[in-house]
């Protein structure tokens, strides 16, 4: 018995998922590795085809390390796989005039497809409307089940874990909304019980379990290939099980897949903020009496940010996001396991003392000094390059990255980080926004209170081969050509000899 027939309104939901290889340069794209796809009756939700390949790239390689640990394709799984010109009339038959699905195809995969048809000179097929899940279940279904990542879905659910290969994405991916459609079908019946009984998770992920408000509600948008947006078709039957559930909302915005961030108005609005926490954290570092220097958790304002050690971070964990800003913007966040992070690591040789090459506005040097990472530190710093490479990337960004872990040609064993301190004026004094300790040998741990801003003082302090422990933050930037990570030190401890 063969497969069931199609329609001839192509009514069918496509849902779909390529799997690419991540840029590791300015300008260098992706290069789509893997194509699956499954149609999907809208009526019975039922799998009626299913297409899946892998895609042999111009240039193999493209397919860093980095690439391979994201999805496990490696270059010699695709070197006799068919190129995208040659499956191209197969894909453009299978989303030509459909409704396409999937989680974050809007601003990941329907841009992958675009561009792979514009390579080859060929023009892109179109869709008859789009349902793109984050936006939709996080509107919908909320947060309950932690994270909106796939898989984070997947395991609420007991659906296994999630392939990172195509075929099993976009099946998975279906299998998630079912779930969902039917919990909310479900409280719909009995909204004061479910209600009043709160059907979520105790292991969903929450910004605190206090009274502070969640990520949903300060509208966190995850811009990793586990994001999602919605775009409703006016032609689409909204009587679909699954459509009902995405044309009902009228607060989402949909953004044309043409569209993008800009990544320097953002950036803007991250250096105004960057100057403001900085104040913050030192005017409430000042007024505590408790001058230990512990790096468990950082207190600020608004939340804990979690301090972690190199050696204990998932690398698969890591992610990055838009969180909401200062006046309505967005800034970009590094996140692991779902929540905003900052770095201690111990024992960092000096290299490179206090440099002041750099001035700011106000012709203060700008404050930093080079120290030897450790290899557990440089994963953890090269995989967080690479998740936000990807997202400047896909925010049109021209600039040239450059890498928070530097190797020299011919050094490259030898790598270096930068750390750097942040000034912040009080009063029009102007004062050093990282807490400085030192470290006697005796063991013994005392603050150092600085009268005033004395770049050779503190350079006296940091001389190379002196060793610190660091707690820094991760913060991003984009700025005159130039992007990447920089490294900001909140807690310095110096030892002394």
């Amino acid at each position: 018995m063969g497969p069931p027939p199609l329609s001839d309104d192509r009514s069918e939901i496509v849902f779909f998922d390529v799997e690419t290889t991540v840029p590791t340069r300015p300008g260098q794209g992706f290069a789509i590795l893997e194509f699956g796809a499954i149609l999907v009756c809208p009526r019975k939700l039922t799998e009626l085809r299913n297409y899946s390949t892998l895609v042999r790239p111009a240039d193999l390689s493209l397919i860093t390390p980095f690439s391979e640990r994201c999805n496990g394709i490696n270059a010699e799984a695709v070197s006799s796989a068919p190129t995208f010109a040659d499956i191209a009339h197969a894909v453009y038959d299978l989303l030509h005039g459909r409704i396409w699905a999937g989680h974050n195809i809007i601003r990941f995969d329907c841009v992958r497809v675009k561009d792979a048809f514009a390579a080859i000179n060929q023009t892109p097929p179109e869709p008859k409307g789009t349902i793109d899940s984050l936006v939709l279940l996080t509107q919908k279904f909320g947060r309950r089940a932690g994270n909106m990542k796939m898989a984070t879905l997947a395991t609420y659910f007991g659906l296994g874990q999630q392939t990172h290969r195509s075929l099993g994405d976009v099946r998975m991916n279906l299998e998630v909304l079912k779930y969902c459609a039917t919990v909310l079908f479900l409280e719909s019946s009995l909204p004061d019980v479910f209600t009043e009984n709160s059907w979520v998770s105790p292991n969903a992920v929450t910004r605190s379990r206090s009274s502070e408000k969640s990520r949903s509600e300060g509208g966190l948008l995850n811009m990793n290939k586990d994001s999602v947006l919605v775009s409703s078709p006016e032609t689409a039957d909204k009587n679909h099980p699954i459509l009902s559930l995405a044309t009902s909302s009228t607060n989402v915005d949909v953004p044309n897949v043409g569209d993008s961030f800009s990544f320097r108005d953002l950036q803007d609005e991250i250096n105004r903020e960057s100057v403001r926490a900085d104040v913050a954290m030192d005017e409430k570092s000042v007024q505590s009496p408790d001058s230990a220097a512990t790096f468990s958790v950082l207190q600020t304002s608004s939340s804990s940010i979690v301090v972690l050690e190199p050696e204990k971070i998932s690398i698969s964990s890591i992610d990055v996001s838009l969180v909401p800003s200062y006046r309505g913007s967005q800034r970009i966040e590094l996140l692991h396991e779902g929540f905003p992070f900052q770095l201690h690591s111990s024992g960092l040789k000096v290299r490179f003392g206090i440099s002041t090459k750099f001035v700011d506005s106000a012709g203060r040097p700008r404050l930093n000094f080079v120290v030897d990472p450790s290899p557990s530190l440089c994963n953890v710093l090269e995989a967080c390059d690479t998740v936000a490479r990807k997202l400047s990337a896909e925010s049109g960004s021209s600039s040239d990255w450059r890498p928070v872990v530097t190797r020299k040609e011919g050094f490259y064993n030898y790598p270096t980080i930068r750390l750097h301190i942040p000034t912040a004026v009080c009063e029009e004094i102007a004062i050093y926004a990282t807490e400085i300790y030192q470290k006697e040998s005796s063991g013994s741990v005392q603050r150092l209170l600085f009268s005033k801003f004395d770049a050779e003082e503190l350079g006296a302090m940091f001389k190379p081969g002196t060793f610190v422990d660091a707690v820094f933050s991760l913060d991003l930037y984009d700025y005159h050509q130039s992007a990447g990570i920089k490294l900001v030190a909140k807690k310095l401890i110096i030892h002394c000899k």
